[in-house]
């Protein structure tokens, strides 16, 4: 069995070192059993660092050079070549456990894709609720988080990628064709709960609670042009850090 591991990065010289390392190690989980892993960056129009600190990690470095979620992910799986695509935001970081939970869900035979729920690096009152509200959706709908992703390769490649129309809600998007196409395989979408992904609270400091309520009320009113457009989901694509 071959993992690759995917890992989109746009101006993350400050955290990317830490989790590729993290990775790394969690990835024992997999080289204990035998199985062989590839660590892919995708460097998706990076101003700093971030390709430089990947390549010296050892990670495989491709180049996506328009700034979008989707195509950073999809660029970095068009490069892979593992059975299974494990998704993992520049920002987070998976534990050994966390892995080896992926590893008995691949081994069972029935799951074709999951998720996972998360937790934050740091104690914010607001955000704290705000997780556990949508680790509460995203167990109960089966809806996986962009920060932690695996899928079967071929399946990833049959329903056709994150949609490259998406600046946001990509994950949401993907989620709802892999569960209509697991229901006609008899298979399952999973999120895993034991072991939650630690990720960063930056974006929780970086913008106000005012900018996050402004995006998500604009969202229930005008969805489709809050997700497709760049510039109306700054959050995620203004570059601060």
């Amino acid at each position: 069995m071959q993992l690759s591991v995917i890992v989109p990065a746009f101006n993350e010289e400050k955290l990317l070192g830490a989790s590729l390392a993290e990775i790394r190690a969690a990835a024992s989980a997999f080289t204990r059993l035998g199985w062989e892993f590839e660590l892919i960056v995708c460097d998706n129009n990076s101003t700093d660092r971030t390709a430089e600190i990947a390549r010296a990690a050892g990670a495989r470095v491709v180049f996506e050079p328009v700034n979008q979620i989707a195509r950073a992910r999809n660029a970095g799986a068009a490069a892979a070549t593992g059975d299974w695509l494990i998704f993992v935001d520049a920002d987070s970081h998976p534990s050994a456990e966390l892995f080896a939970e992926v590893v008995e869900q691949i081994r069972s035979g029935q799951c074709l894709a999951g998720g996972v729920t998360v937790r934050l690096d740091e104690k914010m009152f607001v955000a704290g609720l705000i997780t556990r509200l949508w680790n509460g959706i995203s167990r109960s709908c089966r809806l996986m988080a962009g920060s932690f992703i695996f899928v079967e390769a071929g399946t990833f490649r049959q329903v056709g990628g994150f949609s490259r129309e998406l600046f946001a809600a990509e994950e949401i998007d993907l989620s709802q064709r892999l569960k209509k196409l697991a229901r006609g395989q008899g298979r399952g979408i999973v999120i895993l709960h034991r072991h939650p992904l630690k990720t960063s609270a930056r974006k929780m400091k970086l913008y106000t609670v005012r900018e996050h309520l402004g995006f998500f009320v604009r969202a229930i009113f005008n969805q489709r042009r809050m997700l497709t457009s760049r510039e109306a989901a700054f959050i995620w694509y203004d570059g601060r850090r």
